[in-house]
């Protein structure tokens, strides 16, 4: 079966972009897509504070390092056309599942009445952000819609840098939403993902977003990622009417003492997978968009 993210690609008419990139703090994971062979990947650490990731404003604190982050990456894989993925940090957006009992046929009044939901949810007006959704299912007139707002300001700085390097941003994603093709667990899957402070949770049902989250913890501790971990573990046994076997996980570190704690919820913890390499805090979403891709 199709996962969302699957349905949404099959969608596009554009040839596949030539890059794909995945912004973080530290840096751009990257993969430049080759025609007649496999993605080459790799990394771009910046060298100074270059990005503050935050859904309240823009989020580039050093163009320049942006700049040249991204012109080193061309250079280095050339590509004979300049067309990029762009998948930008959770914790720049939001993501919610609606349920609306009917739901319009007019693209404009289906806008419209997503944003109208999702208004009290952002921290900013909404007709300031850009909007995209999704019907992930239907039952009957019962319609399930997956929705992703980011600031327009947040967006068009991240482009307008991209732009200004010779780039058209066919594609803005989440890491989030892009790394869903990694989860590949029957049931209900649960998928936790640390990237600096932010804390994203990803919870699927038989290729069904349920819920998604990112939140930033005011430290890296036990103690505040069990206060993320422990109520949507809650929301899956009273909502979901299931309790998931297996605890998916990135960016917790290699250590046992790092990530043996986890186990105490009762699940299986293991690693995030891809087959094109292990993910990482800072790449696990470019994997999962090559994943589908590879899929599609």
């Amino acid at each position: 079966m199709a996962t969302l993210s699957q349905r949404i690609r099959r969608l596009l008419s554009d040839p596949p972009p030539s890059y794909v990139f995945e912004l973080s703090e530290e840096g751009i994971a990257w993969a430049a897509l080759d025609e007649d062979g496999p993605a080459r990947t790799g990394f771009e650490r910046f060298p100074g504070p270059t990005l503050e990731v935050t859904p309240l404003k823009d989020n580039v604190v050093d163009p320049d390092y942006l700049a040249q982050g991204i012109e080193h990456i061309a250079l280095s894989a050339p590509a004979k056309r300049r067309t990029a993925a762009l998948i930008l940090p959770d914790y720049c957006g939001r993501i919610m599942v609606l349920d609306f009992d009917t739901f319009p046929t007019k693209p404009e009044e289906r806008e419209a009445l997503v944003k109208f939901r999702m208004k009290k949810s952002v921290p900013y007006d909404i007709d300031t952000a850009a909007v995209s959704f999704a019907i992930q299912h239907v039952d009957g007139k019962r319609h399930e819609i997956v929705a992703a707002v980011v600031s327009l300001e947040i967006v068009a700085r991240y482009e307008s840098i991209f732009h200004e390097r010779g780039f058209h941003t066919g594609v803005v994603t989440t890491s989030s939403i892009a790394a869903l093709d990694l989860i590949r667990t029957p049931g209900v899957s649960v998928a936790a993902r640390l990237n600096g402070r932010a804390l994203s949770v990803s919870v699927v049902e038989n290729t069904r977003i349920k819920l998604l989250r990112c939140v930033e913890l005011p430290d890296v501790s036990r103690e505040e990622m069990e206060g993320v971990l422990i109520p949507t573990l809650a929301y899956i046994e009273d909502e979901l009417k299931a309790r998931p076997e297996t605890l998916l996980v990135c960016g917790f570190g290699t250590q046992d003492d790092e990530v043996n704690w986890l186990g105490e919820f009762g699940l299986r913890v293991e690693p995030l997978r891809s087959r094109l390499g292990t993910p990482t805090q800072h790449n696990a979403g470019l994997l999962g968009y090559l994943e589908r891709s590879e899929a599609a």
